[in-house]
C-alpha cells in the first residue's frame, strides 16, 4: 500500500502532518513508539461509514516537524488537544496503540473535554510493567530490529499466512534521527499515570492481544480494573499488532464502540456501557 499525502496544521511550536478518511464520528489514532501515521493506512479503510478516521505523526516522526526541546507524555497530549482543537473539533474520539495509548491516557487525564470516549490498545500505564525492550531494540541493526520488531507485531502463523501483512508491518516502521529516538525514549521513560487512572471518565475500551510478548495480558486487565467502568477484550492468539493481524476485529470493535458514544451526547450520557469483565472473542 502506497502512502496517501499528508495534510499540515499548526499546533503551538510544531506543524502536524495528518491523513484522515471516511466521515462522521471524529476518531484521532495514536501511533506506536516504533510507527507513524502510516500504521493506519490500512485500518482507517476498514472503520467503515460514519467514522471520520484521523491518523497524526507524533513529535520526531513522519512529516510532522519539531524542535529538540525534550519532552514527556504529557506535553504529548498537549499536542494532540491542540490538534483536535486546530481541526475545529470540540471532542474527539481517540484510539491509541502501544505508546499512542499511552499519551491516549495522558490525554484523558489531563484534557478530558476533549475526549468523547478512549480506546486503548496494547498499552500499560507506566513504563515500570512492561520487559525493558527500548534499549534492546535500539542497539540492534537496521534489519535485525526490523524482523525482531516484525516477531514481536505478528504471531508466527501470520507472517507465513498473510505476505502482505509483513509487507504493511515493515513499511510503517517509522525511521528517525538518533536525537528523535532518544526524545521518545525518554518521555517512555518517564511514563507513570497508574495513581490517576480513576480520573479518567470517558467511556473506555481496553483491546489486547493474548500472546502480545510486549505488554502482559495481566497489565491489560489492570488497566481496565482502575478505569471507572472500563471494558476488556482479549484477542486470542494475537501478539502486538492489533489493529494489523487483527484488523477487521480491531475495526469492528472500535466502530461499534465509537457509534455507541457519539460525541454529540452530553458528557457522561451515551448507549450501553461496555462490559467491565474480560472476555476472549472468537478466533
Amino acid at each position: 500500500m502506497i502512502s496517501e499525502p499528508f495534510h499540515q496544521v499548526r499546533v503551538d511550536d510544531i506543524d502536524i502532518a495528518y491523513a484522515e478518511s471516511g466521515a462522521g464520528e471524529p476518531l484521532v489514532l495514536l501511533h506506536g513508539g516504533e510507527n507513524s501515521r502510516e500504521q493506519f493506512d490500512g485500518f482507517r479503510l476498514v472503520l467503515g461509514s460514519g467514522i471520520r478516521a484521523i491518523a497524526f505523526d507524533q513529535r520526531d516522526t513522519g512529516g510532522t516537524r519539531n524542535g529538540s526541546d525534550s519532552y514527556d507524555m504529557v506535553r504529548l497530549a498537549q499536542d494532540c488537544a491542540g490538534f483536535i482543537a486546530a481541526l475545529g473539533i470540540e471532542r474527539a474520539h481517540v484510539l491509541g496503540v502501544s505508546y499512542g495509548g499511552m499519551i491516549a491516557m495522558q490525554l484523558a487525564i489531563h484534557h478530558p473535554r476533549r475526549v468523547a470516549s478512549l480506546i486503548l490498545s496494547g498499552t500499560t500505564p507506566s513504563r515500570t510493567m512492561i520487559e525493558n525492550l527500548s534499549e534492546r531494540i535500539l542497539a540492534l541493526g537496521p534489519e535485525v530490529r526490523a524482523q525482531h520488531m516484525l516477531d514481536l507485531v505478528l504471531s508466527p502463523e501470520a507472517q507465513a499466512r498473510a505476505p502482505e501483512l509483513v509487507s504493511e508491518a515493515r513499511r510503517t516502521l517509522a525511521r528517525r534521527s538518533e536525537d528523535g529516538a532518544a526524545r521518545r525514549l525518554k518521555a517512555l521513560h518517564d511514563h507513570d499515570c497508574r495513581s490517576r487512572l480513576g480520573e479518567i471518565t470517558a467511556p473506555t475500551l481496553v483491546l489486547h492481544g493474548a500472546d502480545d510478548l510486549i505488554i502482559d495480558q495481566r497489565v491489560a486487565e489492570y488497566t481496565a480494573s482502575e478505569i471507572p467502568g472500563a471494558g476488556l477484550v482479549v484477542l486470542p492468539h494475537i501478539r502486538h499488532g492489533i489493529t494489523l493481524e487483527a484488523g477487521e476485529q480491531a475495526a469492528r470493535l472500535t466502530r461499534e464502540f465509537v457509534l455507541n458514544h457519539p460525541t454529540g451526547a452530553p458528557t457522561g450520557e451515551s448507549g450501553p456501557a461496555a462490559r467491565t469483565d474480560a472476555f476472549l472473542l472468537e478466533a
